[in-house]
């Protein structure tokens, strides 16, 4: 199979192989964004317009929710808690808060968009190596509470109560973005698509003369060993979490990325959590919330959520221990 490799503007990476039965050929496009590569996979002709548009929609939405970039929207919005008032918003920011609240009622506080202040200080105890100062964590997590956000959906306003607060998209931003990008391919007339933006994969129709797109998954706290056993999907969702790239070792203990916004402090269990779900913005933040609650209590949440399913993998004694839910068998190669 012939393949070519051509370099494009803002490290862009286009390669072309081979060609479809049905004069299709398959396209691959990729950036850096939010942190992490992001790409997008085509199978049909002249698809550059449409892969250049989707990148710059996740610019867009980056520059609303990052909590990296001091002037990004949701900062500003952040930089507001305590002042008594709502403040109108855009209708991407708006949305995503929504979805946000709906997560944080659903999984009883375990996924909990307030959570930054506490992030902030996990993020400097992985720059030093030194585990939070417990006055420093308490402190942080005072400012946080779901219940705190106050939504006005005749206004699209929006009013943090508590003073201090950070709003951190984290959990489910690179879902709800690679989501977008893809209702937009669909939109340019490229349904056979994928968008995978660090993880968080959105699955649009399956490729030429297949039954879905195949995904493997990666073993606990290993960046390129897959489990066996593939997947196979279409017009569905699927995101990974687990601390393979965001951990610090404190004392001996490695301690995740993910935060328990019952405790603020990172998690300890050495797995993963994937779940498939409709959409890329639930799979998201439920892979999020069911790497802090107990598989029993992240059971019963997926079943909120018709076809959604759950699979885990962790280390135990040395090897690794699956469990999953009822339904993710039916997305398994048969």
């Amino acid at each position: 199979m012939k393949k070519v490799s051509l370099f494009f503007p803002a490290l862009t990476f286009f390669l072309l192989i081979g060609k479809i039965t049905d004069g299709q050929q398959k396209y691959l496009f990729e950036q850096p964004k939010m942190g992490s590569p992001f790409t997008i996979t085509i199978y049909g002709n002249d698809s550059m317009a449409a892969s250049a548009a989707a990148f710059r929609k996740a610019d867009t939405l980056n520059a609303v929710f990052s909590d990296y970039i001091d002037s990004s929207e949701l900062n500003r919005l952040s930089a507001t808690s305590g002042q008594g008032r709502y403040v109108v918003v855009s209708a991407p920011l708006f949305t995503i808060l929504q979805r946000s609240l709906e997560a944080a009622r659903l999984s009883k506080g375990s996924f909990d968009v307030t959570i930054g202040p506490v992030v902030k200080v996990w993020r400097q105890a992985r720059k030093r190596k030194v585990f939070p100062n417990a006055d420093t964590l308490k402190a942080a997590l005072q400012k946080t509470g779901y219940r705190y956000i106050h939504l006005d959906s005749i206004h699209q306003s929006v009013w943090l109560e508590k003073p201090g607060m950070q709003l951190d998209l984290g959990g489910l931003g690179k879902g709800f973005v690679a989501q977008a990008a893809l209702n937009l391919l669909e939109e340019y007339g490229f349904h056979a698509a994928m968008v995978n933006a660090g993880g968080k994969i959105v699955i649009g129709q399956a490729p030429p003369g297949k039954q879905g797109w195949m995904i493997g998954i990666n073993a606990p706290g290993e960046k390129e060993q897959i489990l066996p056993g593939l997947l196979l999907l279409q017009h569905i969702a699927i995101a990974t979490s687990g601390d393979i790239y965001q951990y610090v070792e404190l004392n001996g203990k490695r301690y995740s990325h993910i935060v328990d916004p019952a405790t603020g402090i990172g998690l300890t269990r050495s797995r993963n959590v994937t779940v498939i779900a409709a959409d890329g913005t639930d799979a998201d933040w439920l892979a999020t919330a069911c790497s802090v609650l107990s598989f029993r209590a992240s059971l019963k949440l997926i079943r909120h959520f018709p076809g959604a399913a759950l699979f885990v993998s962790e280390i135990r004694n040395g090897k690794i221990v699956h469990k999953s839910s009822p339904h993710f068998s039916n997305y398994q190669m048969k």
